[in-house]
């Protein structure tokens, strides 16, 4: 009898690209993607901050390089996928600008999907076409959200962003699969994060919050970065247009 063997969960010579990288969630994946042994592009549109996370991932060992990107100027995404084929690419970069829907500004609304689904489509499709050219059976991995599976407070345009993400790694998937090319999303609940830190100053909302998480507490980084490593790796060969909801339960009822 022969036996089974788990699929590697390393990614060691492999190059990968996180946008959204200078802190929070997407610094969280490229650490992780770091310590699977991947050498990490670090893209964000901060440079001071980008810059001083990809220091403090160089003095603890890994490689990594910063990049300054803005995921929703598409022509910066084409120059930055036209020099190099990456094998890993997890698009961490979001936007939200809350407000009830009858409140919604119309700028608001067009920078959030800009960001959040405009940028996610081109950055997929450009990351898909430097792999077909280069032969890698590679990764595309966004950071979606719970909020791409249900209603939200105040998160009309989110909501919409997220759904729309959703349905679009399902198409993607259908279309690239022949190729080799995995994409899916992970779909945190809510994180701490400096981003989330005005989430969490509100009682109200906080009490809405730990009510729908079951397991009874909100995320922390931490808790994407195994979904990430799995996802980017052969321990996940035949995933492809799914969601894995990283989310204490919210989504279970």
């Amino acid at each position: 009898m022969s036996l089974p063997r788990t699929p590697s969960f390393r990614l060691d010579g492999k190059r990968a690209l996180v946008t959204g990288a200078s802190s929070g969630i997407g610094l969280g994946c490229a650490v992780a993607l770091a310590e699977a042994g991947a050498h990490v592009t670090c893209a964000a549109r901060g440079v001071e901050r980008l810059e001083a996370a990809v220091a403090e991932m160089q003095a603890a060992g890994f490689s990594a390089e910063a990049l300054a990107l803005d995921v929703g100027d598409l022509d910066a995404v084409k120059a930055a996928l036209s020099d190099t084929a990456f094998d890993v690419v997890v698009n961490a970069a979001g936007l939200g600008r809350h407000s009830a829907a009858l409140d919604t500004d119309p700028a608001d609304y067009d920078a959030v999907m800009g960001v959040n689904l405009r940028g996610a489509y081109f950055l997929s499709t450009e990351a898909a076409r430097a792999m077909q050219g280069a032969g890698i059976k590679g990764s595309i991995i966004h950071i979606s959200s719970q909020m791409g599976h249900v209603g939200g407070i105040d998160r009309a345009v989110y909501c919409a962003t997220k759904h729309g993400v959703e349905g679009m790694v399902k198409a993607m998937a259908i279309e690239w699969g022949k190729s080799g090319i995995r994409i899916n999303t992970i779909c945190p609940t809510f994180i701490r994060t400096p981003l989330t830190e005005a989430t969490f100053e509100n009682p109200e909302r906080v009490k809405w919050i730990e009510d729908k998480i079951k397991l009874g507490r909100v995320g922390e980084v931490e808790d994407i970065m195994g979904a990430v490593t799995y996802l980017a790796t052969d321990a996940s060969a035949l995933v492809t247009g799914t969601a894995l909801l990283v989310d204490g339960g919210w989504t279970a009822e």
